[in-house]
């Protein structure tokens, strides 16, 4: 699985890991706030959580680990 870098204004660079994957399709999926999001990823506030769902590509967020994994291995 290809690594996905985004740079956000405050000059942070967060990674698009696994970890950071399976949080974000959990808050696609959930009610979960932007607060909560920002809690799980690590940001400073809600705004970054924002700006990076802005910057990332949406099926990122939608394709599941598993299916996201078996494509890798193929």
């Amino acid at each position: 699985m290809e690594q996905l870098k985004v740079k956000l204004t405050s000059g942070r660079e967060i990674e698009i890991n696994e970890d950071a994957i399976s949080v974000l399709n959990k808050y696609v999926r959930t009610m979960m706030t932007l607060d909560e999001l920002a809690k799980e990823l690590s940001l400073a506030t809600w705004e970054e959580a924002y700006e990076l769902l802005n910057q990332i590509p949406a099926w990122t967020m939608w394709i599941p680990l598993p299916v996201r994994r078996r494509e890798a291995t193929s």
